[in-house]
């Protein structure tokens, strides 16, 4: 008699509709569920990133159990634990006399290749199923990128927009514009007053996953003091819910605001639950829409809330897809610069790196625009190699798969493609900071200094990178003009200017071995 199909889970496809358990009986099948050492250590994330990603694999398949599945789970210090899926899925084919391997792509293109070394090796038939759970498929996205001049997301996103009928009044968008993005770009203010974010309180499985990650990877970057993340879909809707009532009204116009102290502010922090699969990204944007249309949020906060997922989130994961593998190793502003060792510590008189760093230490989470334009801003304008920022991008975030974090950090914050992604580098002096929060009122350089001591680090070396960058950047349109008020500057205002950039980049400490990687 034949055995049954093994259904490999990974962690970050735990959804009950997903295509590899769709049309399969029950009775005739084994989920197979695997907490593997290399997948924790290849890059040494983050505590409260391994405590998440477990805990929910583990209530998840407590759900698949009381569902009616058999699930062969595989705890990360089991005996015999060969610490590779390839290893657990060639032992657990072996275990059950599988006849078939039938398992959902992964997202990262690292494991897609081992998986589809297996098929050699495996005695039973290996069925690799595409990811239905995102709206755009990779051969889709290819099919749109190709014979394209530009890759503009904004064009991706129209197409999602009319395929989803999200926002949509037949052939028209909602409200009469596309894109609302002008309109949510308020510095923070004294009206501002964000509700608190749910957390949820470890229960006895997270508890055990706790204890476990905090005695295993004690010497990996992070707090777990503060963990309190959704670990199942029932925790994941109630946060979803929360968020649609309570802060999706002021979402949009706060969402690019930065304030000492206050790390959620309007932020969903919804990404964690819908890159795991506990969440149905067109549902989050349907709640959302339902919002506006009730009369709940404004338009603003909803379009910027769904361009995000349908928007950003899909166009991200297809130009992942389109440029791997070579993205992983692109440096087309020949930066290799040592990322500076503040990024793991969080020592730095710069306050707003200090603050994104703390952050990102005890919660595994920064908003974007700190990552963006304070974290991935420094990396850029100090020319750190893009291969040590997205290590540290891979660890620190609990959102973080490569499949997201590579094209966010490599493509939009680095500009190591060169322009396939982002039209211009997002370069920045500290003004744009000063701007978009609180931190330099309190800090103790000077934003309003441009050079010497006491300036601003982010103001000589925006001009650095520029300077140091010229001949490829003035071909670009959008950046040309800034030459121009470079080359109006007298020569004793230009040399200040590169004078005060080498003394911030000699004082750089850089990071000691081992954070990330070994």
């Amino acid at each position: 008699m034949p055995g049954p199909v093994l259904i490999p889970v990974l962690g970050d496809q735990l959804t009950h509709s997903l295509a590899s358990l769709e049309g399969c009986d029950k009775a005739d099948a084994v989920v197979l569920m695997m907490e593997v050492a290399e997948e924790t250590t290849y890059v040494r994330h983050h505590k409260a990133k391994i405590a998440l990603i477990l805990s929910a694999m583990r209530h998840f398949a407590a759900e698949l159990r009381g569902r009616g599945w058999t699930v062969d789970y595989i705890a990360l210090e089991d005996e015999g634990n060969s610490g590779s899926f390839t290893g657990e899925i060639t032992r657990a084919a072996e275990r059950h006399d599988a006849r078939e391997v039938r398992i959902v792509e992964p997202g990262e293109w690292r494991v897609l290749k081992a998986l589809q070394g297996l098929k050699g090796p495996l005695d039973v038939p290996l069925e690799i199923l595409p990811d239905d759970r995102f709206l755009c498929s990779i051969p889709e996205f290819i099919g749109w990128a190709q014979g394209r001049r530009t890759l503009r997301m904004e064009n991706f996103y129209r197409q999602m927009r009319a395929k989803t009928g999200l926002l949509m009044e037949g052939e028209e968008p909602a409200g009469g514009q596309w894109n609302y993005d002008h309109d949510n770009r308020a510095s923070p203010d004294k009206h501002m007053n964000p509700p608190p974010t749910p957390k949820f309180e470890p229960d006895e499985v997270t508890g055990e996953v706790i204890e476990m990650v905090a005695r295993r990877f004690d010497t990996h970057f992070g707090s777990l003091d503060h963990f309190g993340w959704p670990v199942t879909a029932a925790q994941a809707e109630e946060a979803l819910d929360a968020f649609v009532a309570d802060r999706l009204p002021d979402f949009g116009t706060y969402q690019d605001a930065m304030v000492t102290g206050e790390d959620d502010l309007y932020h969903s922090l919804l990404s964690t639950s819908i890159n795991l699969g506990l969440l149905d990204p067109v549902e989050c944007c349907r709640r959302a829409e339902q919002a506006w249309k009730d009369g709940k949020a404004p338009i603003n906060a909803v379009e910027g809330f769904i361009r995000q997922i349908i928007g950003w989130r899909e166009y991200i994961r297809g130009m992942y897809w389109l440029e791997m593998p070579e993205l992983a190793e692109a440096n087309a502003l020949d930066a290799h610069r040592p990322l500076p060792e503040f990024y793991w510590t969080g020592e730095t008189k710069m306050l707003c790196m200090a603050e994104a760093v703390r952050s990102t230490r005890e919660n595994a989470h920064a908003h974007h625009i700190q990552r963006l334009m304070v974290l991935g801003n420094f990396a850029l304008i100090a020319g750190v190699k893009p291969q040590e920022v997205e290590d540290w991008f891979l660890v620190v975030y609990a959102d973080a798969y490569e499949w997201v974090e590579l094209p966010n950090v490599a493509a939009m914050a680095l500009w190591a493609d060169k322009g396939r992604l982002a039209t211009k580098p997002y370069a920045s002096s500290g003004n744009y900071i000063n701007k978009m929060s609180d931190y330099c009122r309190k800090c103790s350089y000077s934003v309003s200094k441009k050079t010497g001591e006491g300036a601003c680090p982010f103001n000589p070396l925006y001009w650095d990178f520029m300077v140091r960058n010229r001949r490829l950047l003035e071909q670009n349109n959008r950046v040309a003009r800034v030459y121009s008020t470079w080359d109006r500057m007298d020569e004793a205002r230009r040399r200040e200017y590169l004078d005060s950039a080498k003394d911030v980049l000699d004082a750089l400490v850089p990071a000691r071995k081992g954070w990330a990687r070994g």
